[in-house]
């Protein structure tokens, strides 16, 4: 173990903005003191811009990772033996699909080869067979660097009346997202992503129609710590209910970081997730390595590309994780050995990370230019 800095460029944890890691100096307070519900009632309020709510949508922390962002969507939206459509092209729709498994609902998998992109044409005719009462949909699907179609899907759920959820992990807070414009019933993401702060909370918004149909369930939902309503018992102003003890300075730390994603704006942000990717790529095509997925469906955020012909996937990476303290991420599940997924989300969508990359790939690879090539193609970005 060392206290060696690592340049991280997964896609996920991110590194943490120093003004979100200097929220864990913060004194501790109670879970139910003053001080803590005034805080938690700015991050409502900013959960509400970051993801573009319509009036009457409930939004909190989750204390989870995503995951547990993802599940709790389908405990509370589903009662057993509800019909559930799920887009899956990717290892997260996948988990979409054994988690509504698990919770005894009639699951109907819409599946597309992984790094493939969605027929939006075939989800229309099986949601119109079918009539689920929620569809969901990954919006950056991590596993592959594929970004799906989250407005057209929406049309779809309007068409049949199902509740839309949809997983923004590696969109929220990086790229355009807009729970109202869309008519999303429930999004989510993780503290560790497009945020940059430390893994551990899931920020969650629920529209106004799904909370009323949680509220009026038939059957509790499956899990206590999943209820929606004991939750937004302890969230919401009036006269605060203990829920759980939420984990402080984690709230602190990813209030900050949605505080600062707030004021850089998601223009910017996305302008510079868009530069920085662009350069990265171009320069790493020049030494053999490709992009995985098309520019009409890949994802800003999670540049997936494909290795160069006779490159040693873990050798390579050992070499840049040991020697150069940077840490690179492999392909899951098909893709393994075979591409990188280099993440672009929140404080990792910096040049100097990458020209950090580019330089030590010079010295492994024995390819001196690249360096140079990155910061001509920042120039031109």
């Amino acid at each position: 173990m060392t206290n060696q800095e690592v340049t991280l460029l997964t896609p996920g944890p991110t590194p943490i903005h120093p003004r979100a890691m200097a929220a864990f100096y913060w004194p501790m307070r109670s879970h139910m003191d003053p001080d803590i519900f005034a805080y938690n009632d700015q991050i409502v309020l900013n959960l509400h811009k970051l993801y573009k709510t319509a009036p009457g949508a409930f939004t909190s922390l989750l204390s989870g990772t995503g995951s547990l962002g993802m599940e709790v969507g389908f405990a509370n939206l589903l009662e057993p033996g509800d019909k559930v459509l799920i887009v899956s092209n990717g290892v997260f729709g996948e988990r979409m699909i054994e988690m509504t498994q698990r919770l005894g609902s009639e699951v109907i998998p819409v599946r597309f080869p992984s790094s493939q992109p969605v027929d939006v044409d075939k989800v229309r005719e099986i949601a119109h067979q079918t009539m689920p009462k929620v569809i969901a949909i990954v919006h950056g699907e991590t596993s592959t660097g594929v970004m799906n179609p989250v407005p057209e899907i929406s049309e779809i759920a309007a068409e049949v009346d199902a509740l839309y959820s949809v997983d923004a992990v590696t969109t929220v807070g990086m790229l355009p997202f807009d729970m109202a414009a869309w008519n999303i019933d429930y999004a989510y993401t993780g503290s560790q992503k497009c945020l940059s702060a430390p893994p551990g909370l899931a920020p969650v918004a629920f529209s106004k129609r799904a909370m009323e149909i949680v509220s009026n369930r038939k059957t509790p939902v499956m899990t206590w710590y999943s209820d929606a309503v004991g939750m937004q018992a302890y969230w919401q102003p009036g006269e605060r209910k203990y829920h759980h003890t939420v984990p402080i300075h984690l709230h602190w730390a990813t209030g900050e970081a949605i505080k600062l994603t707030l004021e850089e704006g998601i223009p910017k942000r996305t302008k510079r997730v868009r530069q920085v990717g662009n350069a990265a790529l171009r320069t790493l095509e020049t030494v053999g390595f490709s992009a995985h997925i098309p520019e009409s469906y890949r994802l800003p955020t999670v540049l997936a590309v494909k290795l160069p012909e006779g490159l040693d996937d873990a050798k390579v990476r050992h070499q840049l994780r040991h020697d150069y303290f940077i840490s690179v991420t492999g392909g899951l599940g098909d893709t393994a050995g075979k591409i990188w997924r280099l993440g672009l989300m929140g404080e990792n969508a910096r040049a100097e990370h990458y020209a950090r990359l580019m330089e030590a790939l010079a010295h492994i690879l024995n390819v001196p230019h690249l360096p140079h090539v990155f910061d001509e193609m920042m120039a031109v970005a």
